[in-house]
């Protein structure tokens, strides 16, 4: 209900009314693109490559909201922006020059975010022909090189426009763009699910105890990310006192917020990649001892197979945790900062000291993280294996879903403390 009135005060407000139409405006052109069929594609091989379990395209059908499968303009969905962003950062880590860049502040992030566009549009297009030559090429109807060239910039295009539409909506709108595209792509499909659902329920394929098990589900899922998103360890930091001319400076109290999440969905989806990409082959060998072994071993449809998937999900998710932490939280930075700064954490030295408590401290809180992440990633192969319901990625569908709307209504809270209102986030 809070959530609700804090949404009420905010479409009152001339501006904040006019960000939130606005980004409602393009995630409509958004789903009005993911209808748009790119041409030169016969429909019919496509429902037969969709027709059932094919592996990765599941999870990028998921981030597209139907468009992959259904390959219109938008099938590549935001997917190669990520892949870029993510491949910049860890580059970010490894180059010294790009390194000095992220140090830079503004200007430097804007020189990132730049090679990020540029690197987007190369991996769409590489995408785009793997895609057209490669998987698809069954339904590609004229193979000529200009119908391919038009499938190929036409997916490319999409992908270049859902990234400059992203960015609008972080200038004029509410929220972070490609976050509020990817979860536009998921809830489109909300309907859809509840309708088989209600055609399943009727046909007598599921009773009622089947669906209370999935609300239940969804509910304890969503009551976890919300804590778990929320939570966060406080490290306190004192600041000595300077004086500088006749100005005294330093002197207060403040703390260092380290997220029980800090890698946010990233592991899971690392996590699934790895294991679907086995799955995603047996597409290319049907009829193959490679596919048969693949169904009964490392599928999660198989026997024994889905709890060999299981047990490799859950090492995968926490090895990526541990790992995509590392990556975005460097102690060293953060105790070099505020030793530079006069800054220190009470009873621990500063420097090496300050490294190994911070060091301790988050490969604690992250193994909670981890263990969160690991649940939600398994549990529903767990529950589809005792039940009708094929849930296939709904923890990762919810943990998208619920993470974005919580840092969404963030963002609405922060305009509307600016105009001194207090909302439902305390």
């Amino acid at each position: 209900m809070e959530m609700l009135k804090t949404i009420g005060q905010a479409w009152k407000i001339a501006d904040i009314r006019k960000k939130i139409i606005f980004t409602l405006l393009m995630l409509v052109v958004f789903r009005l693109g993911s209808n748009i069929p790119v041409p030169g594609i016969d429909r019919a091989v496509l429902d037969e490559v969709f027709n059932g379990g094919t592996g990765l395209f599941t999870l990028f059908d998921m981030f597209s909201g139907g468009a992959f499968s259904n390959f219109t303009i938008f099938a590549l969905s935001i997917t190669p922006y990520i892949t870029a962003s993510i491949i910049l950062q860890l580059l970010t880590i490894a180059i010294p020059a790009l390194e000095n860049l992220a140090k830079e502040g503004t200007e430097g992030r804007k020189k990132i975010a730049q090679l990020t566009r540029y690197l987007t549009v190369v991996l769409a297009f590489i995408q785009a022909i793997g895609l057209t030559v490669g998987m698809f090429n069954r339904a590609v109807i004229n193979k000529d090189f200009f119908s391919v060239a038009i499938i190929v910039l036409v997916l490319s295009a999409g992908t270049a426009f859902l990234m400059w539409l992203g960015e609008q909506i972080n200038e004029n709108g509410i929220g972070n763009g490609i976050s509020l595209i990817i979860f536009g792509g998921i809830v489109s499909r909300l309907p859809s699910a509840l309708h088989t659902t209600g055609v399943q329920f009727k046909a007598g394929e599921i009773g009622i105890v089947t669906i209370l098990v999935f609300l239940i589900f969804a509910v304890i899922v969503i009551l976890g990310i919300i804590l778990i998103q929320q939570g966060q360890r406080r490290i306190p930091v004192q600041y000595a006192k300077r004086v500088v001319g006749r100005k005294m400076y330093g002197g207060q109290s403040t703390h260092i917020p380290l997220k029980v999440n800090q890698a946010g969905v990233i592991p899971v989806i690392f996590s699934l990649s790895l294991l679907q990409f086995p799955i995603t082959l047996t597409y290319f060998w049907p009829n193959s001892a490679f596919a048969t072994w693949v169904a009964k071993w490392i599928s999660p449809y198989g026997n024994p197979g889905v709890w060999i998937y299981i047990v490799l999900n859950i090492i995968l998710t926490f090895f990526f945790t541990y790992f995509y932490t590392a990556v975005t939280f460097n102690p060293v930075d953060v105790a070099n900062n505020m030793k530079a700064n006069g800054g220190f954490i009470p009873g621990i030295r500063p420097g090496r000291s300050t490294i190994d408590y911070l060091n301790k401290v988050m490969t604690r809180i992250t193994f909670v993280g981890a263990a969160f992440l690991a649940v939600i990633a398994t549990m529903p192969y767990v529950i589809s294996n005792f039940t009708a319901i094929d849930f296939r990625f709904g923890g990762t569908s919810l943990l998208i879903a619920v993470g974005v709307a919580l840092d969404t209504m963030k963002q609405l809270e922060n305009q509307m403390v600016m105009r001194n209102y207090q909302g439902f986030l305390k």
